[in-house]
């Protein structure tokens, strides 16, 4: 009879705890939107396909208009500190980042090795990686790789060509991602995907499944940031799927037997990462040999998590900016003009060749690139998590050891102090006389030691895959596009239904 207690006890203690924890904020004097039972902030983003970015930008907007230097909300039961003022951001992201480390997301090395990647990992074990990889991002290495990436634009054409000549719209997010598929692919993992050719290959399904993943890995994603971690760790929950791992797993291994034993060198992250793993360094023109081998040397585990995360870093947040600026070109049709302009131009001066030179003179097509960014940034928000207390300043808060920090990127990119008419497509904002923003205030790959550190590959890959598309082709709007535009739920902003337009050679 009593463990029969016991068990009815349960449900009330827990509503019991989950009332008390909500009263995080409210006991730290700290305001905080009202939490539903369980799911927190997250009930409405969960039930009904809501973009979170929505949700935070309205208690942003809230509470900066009461004058609150910041807020909090609740991922569940877990407390999230949400900074307003741009000067606690800049601590947090910079000046005191040594309080704040670490992204906080969960990963189980033992159970999904391929997620101990440079963004999960952590402290010490971060720090160095990050700076053996640094050098793989250089100016250098990206214009190494800058002519792969011209090459997967010809099958694009190739494809545009047929959908102007048919004049059917075209779902033009599915061919992007195609085309990363493909440049990713070819950099990261050495092989030739064919995903433009073939939508079907099985590079691009197993990329497709990352995203989309299964409900129960889609569900473990989210609550396992924010469960005690020993408690996944003990029950050894996979948030990879067993099949995913091991395709990319074998690939990475077996691109990386064959170069070896066959001498192989191909100018692409790839080789880096194989110096990197013999050697512990990397050369600029590629070449290294065993006199020059260091003590700190790269494991194949670690070589194989950074192609996966560059993959997945890489492929979907290009596609999904390419996406964006090519929605804006449609409904703009005079910036469109104008970038082509500007395209031709720079051309021109290059003999109609398309170089990495050509492509750093075009400065209205880094304008566009940069206002797509801010308008629509590949991150809604940026994580952190506290790993020692902090005192916050010019506040009585102390944000204890362990409490997760979103830095409300979205909103941010999105307030008419910063950015007047924050709903307007204007690429002039990035004109030099413009840039009229505090620092901190522009944030789509992060700030501060913790920034993304291929950022200027990701860039340049959109870059080449937009200005293909502007430099032969118009773009229209389809009425299959639904406007306004809304996002879905997504982890990186998608447009409800697709962005259809209409091509037309030119």
């Amino acid at each position: 009879m009593f463990v029969v207690y016991i068990i009815a006890a349960i449900p009330l203690l827990l509503y019991l705890f989950s009332k008390w924890r909500y009263t995080y904020w409210s006991r730290r004097g700290i305001d905080n939107p009202e939490p539903d039972l369980f799911y927190g902030n997250f009930k409405k983003n969960n039930k009904e396909d809501t973009f979170f970015g929505y949700l935070l930008k309205e208690c942003y907007d809230k509470y900066k208009a009461q004058g609150k230097r910041h807020f909090g909300i609740f991922a569940f039961l877990t407390p999230v500190y949400i900074p307003i003022d741009l000067e606690s951001i800049k601590n947090i992201l910079q000046n005191d980042a040594d309080h704040f480390k670490n992204h906080g997301t969960y990963f189980n090395e033992d159970a999904d090795p391929l997620r101990a990647h440079l963004f999960n990992l952590e402290n010490d074990r971060w720090k160095n990686l990050r700076a053996k990889l640094s050098p793989t991002f250089t100016s250098g290495q990206i214009k190494m790789m800058f002519h792969t990436m011209v090459d997967c634009t010809k099958e694009l054409k190739i494809i545009l060509d047929d959908q102007a000549t048919s004049r059917n719209p075209i779902d033009i997010k599915d061919v992007l991602a195609r085309l990363t598929t493909d440049t990713i692919g070819s950099v990261a993992f050495g092989v030739n995907c064919n995903s433009l050719k073939n939508p079907d290959s099985e590079f691009r399904q197993y990329g497709k499944m990352i995203f989309e993943g299964t409900p129960s890995t889609k569900f473990a994603r989210i609550v396992a940031n924010f469960i005690p971690k020993w408690l996944f760790t003990k029950a050894g929950f996979k948030i990879m799927d067993k099949d995913v791992e091991d395709f990319f797993y074998n690939l990475v291994k077996d691109t990386t037997s064959y170069r070896e034993q066959n001498n192989i060198f191909r100018k692409d992250f790839l080789h880096l990462l194989i110096q990197l793993k013999n050697f512990g360094k990397i050369r600029e023109d590629g070449i290294l040999t065993n006199k020059e081998t260091t003590q700190s040397i790269m494991t194949f585990d670690e070589m194989a998590a950074q192609c996966y995360v560059f993959f997945i870093a890489g492929f979907e947040t290009s596609a999904s900016t390419m996406t964006f600026a090519l929605l804006e070109l449609a409904l703009n049709e005079d910036i469109q003009d104008r970038l082509r302009q500007n395209i031709n131009n720079i051309l021109k001066k290059h003999n109609n060749n398309l170089t990495y030179e050509a492509v750093m003179e075009m400065d209205y097509l880094e304008k566009v690139i940069q206002e797509t960014l801010r308008k629509h940034p590949p991150g809604t928000v940026l994580p952190r998590i506290c790993n020692k207390a902090y005192n916050a300043p010019n506040s009585d808060l102390v944000i204890q050891e362990g409490t997760r920090v979103f830095i409300p990127a979205y909103a941010i990119h999105r307030d008419p102090e910063y950015f007047p008419d924050p709903k307007k497509f204007d690429p002039e904002r990035f004109s030099d006389g413009n840039k009229q923003w505090p620092p901190f205030a522009f944030m789509p790959f992060g700030l501060g030691p913790r920034t993304c550190i291929g950022s200027r590959f990701g860039k340049m890959q959109a870059k080449v895959g937009l200005l293909s598309i502007i430099n032969n082709f118009r773009v229209t709007l389809n009425e299959r596009t639904k406007l306004p535009i809304t996002y879905s739920s997504a982890l990186i902003p998608t447009v409800k239904g697709g962005v259809w337009l209409n091509i037309e050679q030119i």
